[in-house]
């Protein structure tokens, strides 16, 4: 792991290297929670370019996957079957392809909790104006 920066209260990065597909060469992530968009994080991918390849997933989804397997969508996360309690594993797939990236629990952990002292679990739904997004959806 890089480093964990509380950028402020209201944005969370963690910048860190992963292993994508079990291979030896790490890649460059940056991990990002905004408390303005406060169910979702973002994990963004460094290309060999400099350029960023960005997924955005549910918090939850993060979190469910530190104890079994969770998501059954584009996005899935579980414990590593050989070392559940040091690394996680996330399943990325599209229709560009597929990825495989480990990541160490522990940096996943640190991430949440930082993103869960801008925004508590459980909370996130005092911070969404659910009229805002019904006109930003009807002006569409």
């Amino acid at each position: 792991m890089r480093g964990l920066l509380p950028v402020s209260s209201k944005v969370i990065e963690q910048h860190q290297f992963v292993s994508v597909d079990g291979r030896p060469t790490p890649v460059y992530s940056r991990w990002s929670y905004l408390a303005r968009d406060p169910y979702a994080v973002t994990l963004a991918f460094r290309t060999r370019r400099g350029d960023w390849i960005e997924w955005c997933f549910a918090r939850d989804l993060l979190r469910d996957g530190l104890t079994g397997q969770a998501g059954i969508g584009d996005v899935r996360v579980r414990p590593d079957l050989v070392e559940p309690g040091k690394l996680l594993v996330l399943e990325l797939e599209s229709p560009d392809g597929y990825a495989l990236v480990e990541l160490k629990r522990a940096d996943v952990e640190r991430f949440l909790a930082a993103s869960e002292r801008a925004v508590p679990h459980g909370s996130e739904g005092a911070l969404v104006d659910i009229d805002a997004f019904i006109r930003q959806v009807i002006e569409v």
